[in-house]
């Protein structure tokens, strides 16, 4: 997935937060002011109908129950219950008395739609129930209502009873009515709530998109300026907080433009300076090294108080001149002008020619298959086993063993020696340039960039070196191991080095 792709998907999950927190707020306010706006209108609504019944019937208890004689029949109580029917309040009416002590009779406007069993109990016990008179209580019966439900139809029963044991009355108001408004109220706020929530979406996408096209544009240059492109700059525009951070990057990307600069020029000096030193000294060291050479010649015939000096002088004149050689070498790296020359190697002769070479074999172990072939460098290689055989017998001590193998695409060739391993806090400055373990022996045989030079011929290679210690079966560090790690086929890698060449990223040295 490209840098692209998952800068857009981070900007539209960003893009998702701010809408689904816009959706929310905006969903939340919409539902509580719905809500409350519904249950102010439902119980205005109830309250008004309730009260405007309640009130009427009490009215007609008065008017015309109270009329009715002690002891009414039953057609008496049904004309006078039909009578208080036909108001405005539209509802049904069933009065209840008593034709003699202890025989109650029932006269009802309408015994189809409403009988003494949609009464509910307790609301006929709180009707008949007396209470004393008192002066904060001046009626002995009392107007009492509830709220039932029959057949999923709301109603509102009341009942009340007349002062010195005339009949109860209770009417029965549907509220269906009521409930049908109330239902077209609630889906009114639904939609309203509906509405306010997709126009908040709406809002979030324009507020997202105005916030997020500047960030946007900020992450399209933080990638160009990752990638190398130092002179990416944005454009500011108004005066907030989004104008202040790239302000801030623009600053940002120009002092690190400004130090990347200073840093390269400095780094281009001293690699020139380097480079010219080292072609500087190859013409004096090829002079020293031709003295040298006769002086070793002649060191049996010298007078013993002078051979040591020239031995020493012989031995640090090959270290200096190693020494040129792999600043040479350092440089070519660092120039990018290392090129590799590929050719068919048979890994265990390049190994034994590379031992035999450097008169190794006796401290050598070789455990190497024959038939093994690689399209490398063979000079780079050599370069790498030098390196590498050399530190184990120098630090390790022999015997060195050597065992090469194969897995799927790769050649591995380990190095491993016998001897007291690699400190800990050492192993990961052992590729590192002029380290040296011990700060006591500065001037000790090696310079220092061997180990660094293997490795960048083994990254030139495509493949990589890896330092660790060899623990024994006692738990104890048993020599250190040095695994190389090349690909069975480089010449992509040739391909891809031509290629730079050839568009004037690398130029021949």
């Amino acid at each position: 997935m490209s840098k692209g792709i998952v800068t857009r998907l981070r900007l539209s999950s960003l893009r998702l937060r701010l809408v689904v927190v816009f959706a929310l707020v905006a969903l939340t306010a919409a539902v509580s002011a719905s809500g409350i706006a519904y249950w102010l209108n439902r119980e205005a609504v109830l309250t008004r109908t309730q009260d405007g019944a309640l009130n009427d019937f009490r009215q007609e208890m008065q008017n015309r129950a109270a009329t009715l004689p002690l002891r009414p029949t039953q057609d008496d109580l049904r004309r006078t219950a039909e009578q208080m029917a036909t108001g405005s309040a539209n509802y049904q009416v069933l009065l209840l008395g008593e034709r003699a002590a202890g025989k109650p009779i029932v006269g009802a406007s309408n015994p189809d739609d409403f009988t003494l069993a949609d009464v509910p109990r307790a609301l006929r016990e709180a009707v008949d129930t007396e209470r004393p008179v008192t002066e904060a209580n001046p009626y002995p019966y009392h107007l009492f209502w509830q709220r039932t439900e029959r057949n999923g139809t709301p109603y509102l029963v009341g009942g009340t009873r007349i002062d010195g044991g005339g009949p109860a009355g209770y009417m029965f108001k549907s509220l269906a009515a009521e409930k049908a408004d109330l239902n077209s109220l609630a889906w009114s706020l639904g939609i309203a709530t509906a509405l306010a929530v997709a126009g908040s979406v709406l809002l979030a996408q324009v507020a997202a998109t105005t916030v997020l096209r500047p960030v946007h544009r900020l992450g399209e240059a933080a990638r160009q300026l990752g990638e190398g492109k130092l002179d990416t700059r944005l454009r500011v525009t108004g005066a907030d907080e989004l104008a202040d951070l790239t302000r801030t990057f623009n600053g940002a990307a120009e002092s690190l433009q400004k130090k990347v600069a200073d840093m390269s020029a400095r780094e281009e000096s001293s690699r020139r300076f380097v480079a010219d030193m080292s072609h500087e000294l190859r013409t004096p060291l090829t002079a020293l090294t031709a003295v040298t050479e006769v002086l070793e010649d002649e060191q049996d015939s010298l007078d013993p108080m002078i051979a040591p000096a020239v031995a020493l002088v012989v031995s640090e004149t090959r270290r200096l001149n190693d020494l040129v050689e792999n600043l040479m070498e350092v440089t070519r790296f660092d120039a990018g002008t290392a090129r590799l020359v590929l050719d068919e190697v048979d890994i265990a002769d390049q190994i034994t020619a590379c031992i035999d070479a450097r008169a190794w074999l006796d401290a050598v172990d070789l455990d190497a298959e024959r038939g093994i072939v690689a399209p490398l460098d063979p000079r780079r290689l050599d370069v790498i086993l030098a390196n590498l055989i050399g530190n184990a017998l120098k630090h390790g001590g022999s015997p060195v063993r050597v065992s090469v193998r194969t897995e799927d695409t790769e050649l591995v060739i380990a190095v491993r020696d016998h001897g007291p391993g690699i400190p800990e806090e050492v192993l990961p400055h052992v590729f590192d340039r002029f380290y040296k373990a011990s700060a006591s022996r500065p001037r000790s045989e090696g310079s220092g960039l061997g180990l660094s030079i293997a490795m960048e011929n083994a990254l030139i290679h495509g493949g990589s070196i890896t330092a660790a210690n060899s623990v024994g079966e006692d738990g104890k560090v048993d020599g250190a191991v040095f695994v190389l790690r090349l690909p069975l086929d480089a010449s992509g890698i040739t391909r891809e080095v031509q290629t730079r060449s050839s568009q004037g990223e690398v130029e021949e040295a």
